[in-house]
Parts: structure tokens; sequence; C-alpha cells
């Protein structure tokens, strides 16, 4: 085929009428043109712009479905093939349709063009043929392309294609011939390339873990290296993908042959094996409740192993009380210098805070990270406040006398001295000196260490001291003395801030007082936005906080309910599902007088991450018309998907859990006590004491269903 033949039709396509991602195609004509340039350079941008616009991270268009036959036509005349090819396969598997585009049309436009593509199956250059099944197995015709990849398994040889060959056997026939040949490929005959892609070829199609998959998976480690020149971008690093394979199946054998990879994995005295060992190690016990226990011991012995510190410093965050023995050697790395003493200082913190606090208070200054630890930044995860320590205290105070103190550091001394109290007096001076240069997040910390001589400062600072601390400091004042005065001024300034950050806390400050804060009226109604401004989710997230103001302040619901009905209306799109929940939230503070809301409430069930926040929302209005069942099954769905699993706790509380019946009791029970851990929304270091949390509701749960049922039991004599 020749350029001519190719492009004969190229200009008649009516390209600025279709669409791509960055808006009208009219540009694709020259892409595609360029692409056969003689200029090297020209050619590589214009296939970058290609996979910018018509597969744009994935997604399709319009305008992708008509360019395929232009670049399978200039694959097949030999022009840049093999990455023609790759971006043909991309377009025929792509699940992210864009509006507007039928569902189907760009996988069926590159199956139109099997006849061009499938010839390069037994191209001369093996780039070309791998890229050929790559893309002629991602159009799932399995009629046309299976004997074909078939014909080529039986006499190709260059390994990466034979890798492609039975990938792409699994994609198209599971139930048949793949079967036979990822069996036939794990075989210690073939290349590491073709094993490894045997072994997640077996566990795609649910075939038994046995001993020769675990033998195979041992003997190719390092993995990556052998898919790194595969187009499968999601198998990247195989021994993660099979551990996290074995796990979703969720059997003891399955969990304990992941379990097995990486104990073995992770002692192999190679840098590159236990780099690949501890990435995997870690997501394992992100993902599983029994992982932390079974690889705690060699995850935490690699903590002596210079290569394997860094990373084994992250894996151990995730294994919660089971970290405990790594104290010693969490110690001993945290007296050494640099980043890795600060990390490790962090880990100790946690793991055995008693230890920790000398340690910090020795090194306080190159400790950033440990001390935000220390002050339970960012979640929280110390059981109460960290250990007063003489020595950290003072360490604190000669900190606080820095000059150039900035960033988070004030902060969280700041935090820290409030966490000790009174304990912390002695710092009240140096703390005082610094109320002017940072005055947001001095004066609780004054009012902490030393109520008596903090009165006067927080007076000064509440009325004269720099604007932006001037409620932080009165509220700190408010809640020593009483005085209401300076709070209620502070408040209106912030109401009429320009900040919507601001205007919500001060809303927020003003609902917790009350009546006592009536006069404010006027100012919450001037600080809540219009029709046109709520369009942000900060616009909309300060309306619900100033509408329960009012409420909080007026008694009347007939304001906040109008401002709750425009928000849940307003939120009515995926990305601003939090904010809806945020809505049903407020709703649900307002009770049964937020009975009007009930239709956008019910509304709201049919997306899980919004269902729980309704469902609470319509049980605490009294508005619950679906059967009470059909409500419990949501909430266990929400749950099952980690769809704000302990929003679905809190519901089914609310719901009651002595009216489960008992396979919904066997399904919370399930989430209560099953390996696959509850992911709750937070960071990854998190998820282990999100969990915990979780399970700990759970049960609760549980014992209050089995209590009700021994309660309504018939006596018997």
């Amino acid at each position: 085929m020749d350029l001519v033949q190719v492009f004969a039709d190229l200009d008649a396509q009516p390209w600025a009428e279709l669409e791509h991602a960055y808006g009208s195609a009219e540009d694709v004509p020259g892409q595609l043109r360029a692409l056969a340039s003689a200029d090297e350079e020209e050619a590589g941008e214009a296939l970058g712009e290609l996979y910018g616009c018509i597969l744009h991270q994935g997604s399709v268009y319009e305008a992708s479905a008509r360019a395929v036959p232009y670049l399978a036509g200039l694959a097949a005349a030999g022009v840049r093939a093999d990455e023609l090819l790759v971006l043909l396969g991309g377009i025929a598997e792509s699940e992210a349709v864009h509006d507007g585009t039928p569902p189907g049309e760009c996988q069926a436009a590159v199956i139109g063009q099997l006849p061009l593509i499938l010839p390069l199956v037994d191209a001369e250059d093996a780039a070309v043929r791998q890229a050929a099944v790559w893309a002629a197995a991602r159009t799932g015709a399995v009629e046309p392309v299976l004997p074909v990849l078939l014909r080529r398994w039986e006499r190709e040889e260059e390994r990466l294609v034979r890798a492609e060959l039975v990938a792409g056997a699994v994609l198209l026939d599971p139930a048949g011939a793949a079967v036979g040949m990822v069996t036939a490929a794990l075989g210690a005959g073939e290349p590491g390339e073709v094993r490894i892609a045997a072994v997640l070829g077996s566990l795609d199609l649910g075939l038994p873990w046995t001993g020769t998959h675990h033998q195979a998976v041992l003997s190719l480690l390092p993995a990556d290296p052998l898919v790194a020149d595969r187009f499968d971008l999601e198998r990247t690093e195989p021994l993660h993908c099979i551990v996290e394979a074995l796990l979703d199946r969720d059997t003891p054998a399955d969990r304990e042959a992941a379990f097995a990879l990486l104990d073995f994995a992770l002692r192999v005295p190679d840098d590159e094996v236990r780099a690949e060992a501890l990435w995997a190690t870690e997501q394992a016990c992100v993902s599983s409740r029994s992982a932390s226990a079974r690889l705690a011991n060699p995850l935490i012995a690699l903590l002596d192993d210079p290569a394997s510190t860094r990373p084994a410093l992250s894996a151990l965050d995730k294994l919660g009380p089971y970290a405990a023995p790594a104290a010693p050697a969490l110690t001993a790395l945290a007296t050494e210098g640099g980043d890795l003493a600060d990390r490790a200082l962090k880990a100790l913190v946690v793991v055995d805070p008693e230890r920790a606090a000398p340690l910090l208070a020795r090194d306080l200054p190159d400790r950033p990270a440990a001390l935000g630890a220390a002050c339970g930044f960012p979640y929280g995860r110390l059981d109460g406040p960290f250990p007063y320590h003489p020595e950290l205290l003072a360490a604190a105070r000669a900190r606080l006398t820095v000059p150039e103190l900035d960033g988070n550091e004030p902060i969280h001394l700041a935090r820290l001295l409030a966490s000790w109290g009174e304990r912390a007096a002695p710092a009240f001076p140096e703390l005082a000196a610094l109320l002017g240069r940072f005055p947001t997040f001095v004066p609780a910390a004054l009012a902490a260490v030393d109520p008596g001589r903090a009165v006067v400062p927080l007076e000064e600072a509440a009325v004269s001291g720099p604007e932006q601390g001037r409620f932080t400091a009165a509220r700190a004042l408010h809640s020593l003395t009483g005085d209401l005065e300076p709070l209620l001024t502070a408040l209106a300034a912030e109401l009429a801030a320009d900040d919507t950050h601001r205007i919500r806390q001060a809303a927020r400050a003003t609902a917790d007082l009350g009546k006592d804060a009536a006069a404010l009226v006027p100012r919450l109604r001037a600080a809540l936005g219009t029709d046109d401004d709520r369009v942000t989710t900060p616009r909309l997230d300060a309306d619900l906080d100033i509408a329960l103001a009012l409420w909080r302040l007026t008694g009347d619901h007939g304001e906040a309910l109008p401002v709750i009905a425009a928000v849940l209306e307003a939120t009515d799109t995926e990305w601003m599902r939090w904010t809806a929940v945020n809505a049903a939230r407020a709703a649900a503070r307002l009770g049964p007088a937020a009975v009007a809301l009930r239709p956008a409430l019910e509304r709201g069930l049919a997306d899980p991450e919004r269902a729980p926040a309704m469902a609470l929302a319509l049980l605490a209005t009294g508005a619950v018309t679906q059967h009470r069942a059909r409500l419990a099954d949501t909430l266990l769905r929400c749950a099952e998907r980690n769809a704000d699993p302990m929003g679905a706790l809190e519901a089914l509380a609310a719901l009651g859990p002595e009216s489960l019946t008992e396979p919904e009791l066997h399904r919370l029970t399930s989430l209560a006590e099953r390996d696959q851990r509850i992911w709750s929304t937070g960071l990854e270091s998190d998820v282990v004491s999100s969990d915990a949390r979780f399970q700990e509701t759970a049960r609760a749960l549980l014992r209050t269903a089995t209590a009700s049922r021994r309660t309504d039991a018939p006596a018997t004599d």
C-alpha cells in the first residue's frame, strides 16, 4: 500500500465537525500526514500529538475511529509500523468512551482494519510482529484473530512475541486454547518473558495455583525486567500483580501462596529482588488483614540492610501493631544522621513513643517528620498525646527562639506543647513572643499551657493583633474567660471575609455559640452565596455551614432548607459527590424538618459514595419510604465496595442493627472478619488504622444485634 492510496480520501472526512480531546479534530489530517515525514523529529511529534488527542489518557473520541483506517494503512505501508500498531491496540481496548462517541465504534473500526493488521503478525521485524499480536488481540475478535495467533505460536522464536501470544490467547480464548498454551509456556525450557506471561495468564484464567507456579515465580525474580518491553502498562510489576491476584481470590490457600512468595523474596540476598518484594509486601499489607502478622518478621529484618532500609520503612508503616518488634532497629537507625534517621524516628514515634521522646529531643532541628508524627500529624495515629519529656520541652523552647523558624515546624511545636497542657508552662514566654508572627495557631497553645497568664496577651491579640489571628485569639480567650464580646466582633469580621475557608470556620464557631450569637444572624445571611456563586465546592460547603448556623441561632429551619436543597441540586455531578454528602449530613442535622428534601435524598441512594449519607438523612427525617431491608442491602453493598464504609455503618446503626436479617448479619460479620481490608477514605499510610476502626465499629453493631436477639428470644421452661 503506497501513501497516495493511504491518504486518498483523508481530506474528504468532516474533521472540523469531529471532536477529540482538545476540541475540533481539524488538525488530525496534518498529524497523520506528518507521521510519514522524512523528518524524524516531525514524525515523532505527530505521534505524540495523536496520542494526546485521539487516545488521551486512554480515552477515545469521535475522531479516534475516523483516524483508524489511516493509522492501519500507514502501518501496513511500513511507516512506524510497531508504534502505530500499539496506538491501534490502545484505541481498540479503550473502554473510556467520550460522550457523543457510540460505544464500540472505535473497537469496530480497528476490527475493520484486521485485513491490514493480521499479515503483520508474520512480519520480518520482531518488534512489528509483537505489536501486531498486541493490537489484534485487543480487538477481541476471536474468529479472525485466534487462528492466526495459534499458527504463529507454533513457529515463533522471539521471546517477547511469544509472551504477547500467550497474553493474546488468554484474552481471546480463556476457556479453550489459552489453557493449554499457558501450561506449555510455564515449562522450564521457555524464556523468562514467556514463563512470567504464563504465570499471569494462569491467574487471569482462574487456574489453581500449584507448586509449578510457585517455583516458576521464584526462579524468575527479579521479574520487572521480564515485562519491561511489553505493551501492557498494568503489568509492569509482576510480583505485585501476582500477589494481588492471589489475595483477591480470598481463600486460605491462595493467601498462604502469596505470603510464601513474599516471605521467600524478602530473604533473597539480591537488592532488585528485595525491592520488588518490599513493594509487593507493602501493598499486601494494605489489602490483607493477615499480611502484617505473616510478613512482619522478614520485613523488619530488612531494616538492617542498607539497600532495603528506606522501602522497608515505608512498608513498616502498614504493619500496625505488628511493627512493635522493630523498635530496637528503628532506635539504631534514628541515632544516625540525615533524612533516613528522621524517617526511622517518625516510625519509632508510633511504634514506641517513650523510646522516641529522648531521641527527638536530642536532634529536634533535624527531625521534621518525626516532630510531625509526635504532634499527631496528619491523622493523629497516636493513642493519646506524645509522652512528656523534660529534655524535649527544653529542645522545643530552644527551637521557638530561632529567628528563621517557619513552615510546619512552629505549628507542630505549638501542637505538641498544647498537648502537654500545663506541664509545658515553662514554654509560655517563648510562645507568647511568637504570637504576632504566628497568630492563627499560637493562641490555642497559650491557653493550654498557662491559662492564667494567657488572658492578657489573648485580650490584646483579639482586639489589636494581626487581623488573620483575631478570631483564633478571641476564641481561645472565650474558652478561658467566657468573654463573648471579642469573639462576636471577630466572628463578624470573619463572616465578611473574602475567603470561603475563613467563612466556614466562622460559621461553625457561630453555630457552636448557639443563641448567644443571635446578633450575628444578619452577618450570616449576608455571607450566604447567591445562586450564581454556587459553582465551586468551597462556596457550596461554606453555604451549608452558614445554613446550619442560621438554624442553630434562630431555631427556624426555613432559611436552611432552601440552601441545602440548592446544594443538593448543584452537586448532582460525579466530581461534587463529597459536597453532596455534606449536604445530606446537614439535612440529617435538621431531622424531621428536612422531610421536604426526600426526593433529592432518595435519588442520591443510587450512588454508592453518596448513599450512606443520604440514607442517614432519610432516617433522621423519618422519610424512609424504601423497604428497610432494601436500605440495609444498599448500605451493606456500599461497605462491601469501600464506598464510604464508615458512613454505611453509621447509617446501619441508625437503621437499627437489631432489625437486620440473618443473611444481612452474615454479610456484616464477613465485613468485620474477612481478610480483605475495608479501605476508608484517606492516605494509604492510614489504611491499617482506618480498617481497625471499621472492624471495631462493625463488631459493636454485631454485639448490639446479638444482644437484641437474646432479649427478644422466647422464654423456655
